[in-house]
């Protein structure tokens, strides 16, 4: 994408209402205006709060919100010009139980309370192959625990991956860590179950299914 075209979409991101950008400064000297409060003062209900990490351009986040209607969906990524596309995506279904928030993940925690959130999604996150930076892997121990303060006793985490690499690794940390480990599957479109998580696929996981990969799942709590 030129940069013009990254320049016309930040510009119009800060015509979308359901957008937060906040950098760390931002954070730690102004709290939060919705945190604790996101479904009544935001949203205005009281439906469950659900989060996508790395959001990318949003379609998960936007697929879910409109396949469920009863909860509130809040994507995460820090990259602006792709987030321009899940909020214009939502704006043109008419969607009013969607958010985004451009920030840093690990930055989770400034804006939900305790328990704030239901379930989180990871969709296909970088695998950060290089041992050297294990730790910024999204399911990291260092992550988890980020998650774990905002993320109900009963809550869930999902994470859905085409890289061998981090699904192995993230069932390394739920086995270490004595994770309740709800399924896991390799190959998720071979198993004959029917579930959520097949009923929205992404742009690049149709390109890297018709190439032939298999894409991964976890489900746990923490």
């Amino acid at each position: 994408m030129g940069s013009k075209n990254k320049l016309q979409r930040f510009a119009e991101n800060l015509t979308f209402e359901n957008l937060f950008q906040y950098n760390f400064e931002q954070l730690i000297n102004l709290p939060f205006e919705f945190k604790g409060s996101w479904s009544k003062s935001f949203f205005g209900n009281e439906n469950p709060i659900v989060v996508e990490l790395g959001c990318g351009k949003g379609e998960y986040t936007v697929g879910l919100a409109e396949k469920y209607p009863e909860k509130n969906f809040i994507g995460f990524d820090i990259k602006g010009a792709r987030l321009w596309k899940g909020l214009t995506l939502a704006r043109e279904k008419g969607l009013k139980n969607v958010a985004f928030v451009r920030t840093k993940i690990n930055h989770i925690n400034y804006f939900f309370e305790s328990e704030e959130v239901s379930e989180i999604w990871i969709t296909f996150p970088d695998p950060q192959p290089q041992i050297s930076r294990a730790k910024k892997r999204l399911t990291s121990p260092m992550f988890l625990e980020r998650y774990k303060g905002v993320l109900r006793k009963d809550g869930v985490v999902h994470l859905k991956t085409d890289s061998q690499l981090l699904y192995d690794y993230t069932l390394e940390v739920i086995q270490e860590f004595s994770l309740p480990l709800m399924y896991h599957t390799a190959d998720l479109y071979a198993t004959g179950d029917e579930m959520e998580v097949k009923s929205i696929r992404t742009y690049y996981e149709q390109i890297w299914l018709a190439q032939g990969l298999t894409i991964k799942y976890i489900r746990f709590r923490l």
